[in-house]
């Protein structure tokens, strides 16, 4: 797990952290979350964030850190809000803070692997499947485990057609354990 923050990100957050005009969370998805904190070795460009606390902080968060912003155009790196998202029931009682005391205003949360992997079955663009295959393979995944938070913790709230979602988690699942020899 990501102990260090790395450039640009370190001056981008530390900037956001200097001029928030109160205390902020941010709950991340997406790539940074995967590569940030789980490791992967692929450049992204944002902060997918699902969730700001205080929700007043929003308008906040977009006129400064979001795309074409001026914290943008220094950093080449930004802050999008994700207005669209399904994720697992009760996701907030497994999220983890990452660089915790790092900022004075500003705590950066990311989804547990499960959560993560679950959070990019809807889209699942090339970028994701191979976000997904990486966090199984190095977190280490029980793939029951996967399925079970699946059927009771996303597929009941899920966004789109649910037998579309079904499928593509049935396919995951079969590679999965084709790779680890199990059926």
């Amino acid at each position: 797990m990501a102990n260090e923050l790395s450039e640009p990100w370190r001056s981008f957050l530390d900037e956001i952290d200097r001029s928030a005009p109160s205390d902020i969370a941010l709950n991340c998805i997406g790539g940074f979350a995967v590569s940030l904190y789980y490791g992967l070795a692929r450049p992204t460009g944002d902060i997918d964030v699902v969730d700001v606390t205080p929700s007043d902080a929003k308008g906040w968060l977009a006129t400064i850190a979001s795309e074409g912003s001026d914290l943008h155009r220094r950093h080449k790196v930004y802050l999008q809000i994700v207005t669209v998202a399904s994720l697992p029931y009760c996701y907030e009682e497994r999220l983890t803070e990452i660089f915790p005391n790092r900022f004075q205003r500003l705590r950066l949360f990311v989804l547990d692997p499960y959560d993560l992997v679950l959070s990019k079955l809807t889209r699942n663009v090339e970028v994701d499947a191979e976000d997904v295959k990486y966090l199984v393979q190095t977190q280490q995944l029980d793939l029951d485990l996967l399925e079970t938070r699946y059927r009771e913790e996303l597929r009941p709230y899920i966004i789109g057609p649910a037998e579309r979602h079904d499928q593509t988690m049935h396919l995951w699942l079969e590679v999965f354990r084709e790779e680890r020899g199990s059926t």
